[in-house]
């Protein structure tokens, strides 16, 4: 689950960005491939992470490597900063009738806080058909290259509460650690209360985990915790271990561990 935030316009994150510089950059040797209408429009090894925002990174690429056979760049609006110095361009990615113009070029000789991104474009991730890391595909976004992920099997008694009423107990769960967020309690269904689980529409993704199905907890008359459950049917192979096991959301619930209350989580979700 990527952190919710609103995006700003190409536009307004290039000059926020020339203005105040990214939050970190840094070069990668992975090979980098976007696969766009049939043709690789991009195959490189002189990527960067570039985190625009502090909880995760894009990959931003040098326009050197905008070169591959059947792709047509084109330039079109200038971006300019405050001071009305030029900045950046908006290219248009063309191959074949299939076109995108959710791309930013930084100017060569970009200097100040953004010198970082000089010569570096930006395609926004989902505009292209696939982005690659060496040849594994990536989903949702570019993964923190320092973020990991342990899941641990545990015994510890856990106790679920909502809006005061007792939902799941068990002495049986994996315990997802991942940098940067609080510990997540993985349950299995068996030991959820029958009944209280109510199958939501709320679908999202996440580059470690998958595709994330959740339900709402009915906690009877009248009253219902929305989307306070998640789960995974179909979890990357890093992640298989909580296949099929449910997850109650930290900072909206109340959680016991070995009987002491937990405080609620404080995250980018909170």
């Amino acid at each position: 689950m990527p952190p919710p935030s609103a995006a700003p316009t190409l536009e307004a994150l290039a000059i926020k960005l020339a203005k105040e510089g990214p939050h970190k950059a840094l070069p990668t040797p992975r090979l980098v491939q976007i696969l766009h209408n049939g043709v690789y429009i991009v195959r490189t090894t002189g990527a960067a992470f570039v985190w625009e925002v502090p909880y995760y990174p894009q990959l931003y690429v040098p326009a050197s490597a905008l070169k591959a056979e059947g792709l047509e760049v084109s330039t079109r609006d200038e971006i300019k900063s405050d001071d009305g110095k030029i900045i950046a361009h908006r290219l248009t990615l063309k191959v074949g009738s299939k076109s995108t113009d959710e791309c930013i070029r930084w100017v060569d000789n970009l200097s100040g806080p953004g010198k970082a991104l000089a010569g570096l474009v930006k395609i926004t991730f989902n505009a292209v058909d696939q982005w690659f890391e060496e040849a594994t595909p990536i989903y949702i976004h570019p993964k923190d290259p320092f973020k990991r992920i342990d899941i641990l099997q545990s015994t510890r008694q856990i106790k679920i509460s909502v809006q005061g009423v007792t939902v799941a107990e068990t002495t049986n769960s994996m315990h997802l650690y991942e940098t940067g967020l609080p510990c997540r309690y993985y349950f299995p269904l068996t030991d959820v209360k029958p009944g209280v689980l109510v199958k939501s529409d709320l679908k999202t993704g996440c580059p470690y985990k998958g595709e994330a199905e959740y339900y709402s907890v009915d906690l009877g008359n009248g009253k219902v915790a929305k989307d306070v459950v998640w789960y995974y049917t179909r979890p990357t192979l890093e992640c298989a271990k909580i296949e099929g096991l449910v997850c109650f959301y930290n900072e909206k619930v109340d959680i016991e561990v070995d009987g002491k209350k937990l405080e609620k989580a404080a995250s980018p979700f909170s």
